[in-house]
């Protein structure tokens, strides 16, 4: 506590006693740790986004291919289900077999990396799980084409629901 003589010959006692200091730091230190858990749902609502527009933005991508084949854009085989052999083809584009000019379709810009995933080294292919178009639903397998995409992530989303079944 400091003590100050003022002009009219006073002592003036200013300054915050150890009881006013503990008491700042336990308000201070309670506000902090309520905003912790809400900047982190915020976070975590921020990945779940970025994982809705990525795999609507694939899925899009994948159906668009399949249409392309089913209108015979693609060159078609007699193995073919349709879907492409795999993600990269949807950025690599293929050849539109309707059009004299032989011009390039594409179907994605680029691929985009599963926000869920840890591993940020990897292609961001590789981030996705692959269903085939044979596999079934409830146990999605890789297979000869990609029908469809999922996040391999084992967390469950604020819904309530797996990330993987998204």
């Amino acid at each position: 506590m400091k003590v100050f003589k003022t002009l009219s010959g006073r002592f003036d006692n200013s300054g915050f006693t150890l009881i006013e200091l503990l008491i700042t730091v336990a308000i201070v230190g309670l506000l902090a740790s309520i905003a912790l858990p809400m900047t982190e749902l915020a976070v975590q609502r921020s990945k779940e986004q970025e994982l809705r527009i990525a795999l609507r933005e694939m899925r899009t991508g994948i159906d668009a291919y399949k249409k392309a084949w089913d209108e015979g854009h693609i060159q078609k085989s007699v193995d073919d289900s349709g879907y492409p052999k795999k993600l990269e083809v949807l950025v690599e584009g293929v050849e539109d077999f309707k059009n004299p000019k032989r011009v390039k379709m594409y179907f994605l810009r680029r691929i985009p990396r599963d926000p869920m995933a840890k591993d940020t080294r990897s292609d961001a292919a590789e981030t996705w799980g692959k269903r085939a178009y044979k596999s079934p639903p409830d146990e999605p397998q890789e297979g000869d084409d990609v029908y469809d995409v999922y996040s391999l992530s084992t967390r469950v989303g604020l819904n309530g629901v797996a990330y993987r079944e998204w």
